[in-house]
């Protein structure tokens, strides 16, 4: 279960994110988190709930944004959103897109006081 180390790595970028900016307590958290990213978006939810007591987490509201993927055919340039990273285009069938988003997963930001 990766989704633990994510957690915890997102535990120390807020972390980080406080003290450099001198506050103590996050009130809400906004990560995007891409449909192709790899991440068990439940699995992710259990992670950062865990980490949650005792530490500058413990009473910041999580808000998850999920990306939706979005792809580019290198084919015939038509647009689309795969189901996976090996979805052909719907138009040409040809493998390969160029991925434009959800494969993210970051800290879109921290509300702070």
């Amino acid at each position: 279960m990766h989704e633990f180390s994510l957690a915890q790595n997102i535990l120390e970028i807020v972390e980080e994110t406080l003290e450099k900016n001198k506050v103590n307590r996050a009130i809400e958290i906004q990560l995007e988190v891409g449909t192709l990213s790899g991440v068990e978006i439940p699995a992710l939810e259990m992670a950062l709930e865990s980490l949650k007591p005792q530490s500058v987490l413990e009473n910041t509201k999580i808000k998850l944004i999920i990306v939706k993927a979005k792809a580019v055919c290198r084919i015939c340039k038509k647009k689309y959103h795969p189901e996976d990273l090996f979805s052909p285009c719907p138009n040409c069938s040809s493998y390969g897109p160029e991925i434009v988003a959800g494969k993210e997963l970051l800290v879109k930001s921290i509300i702070a006081e």
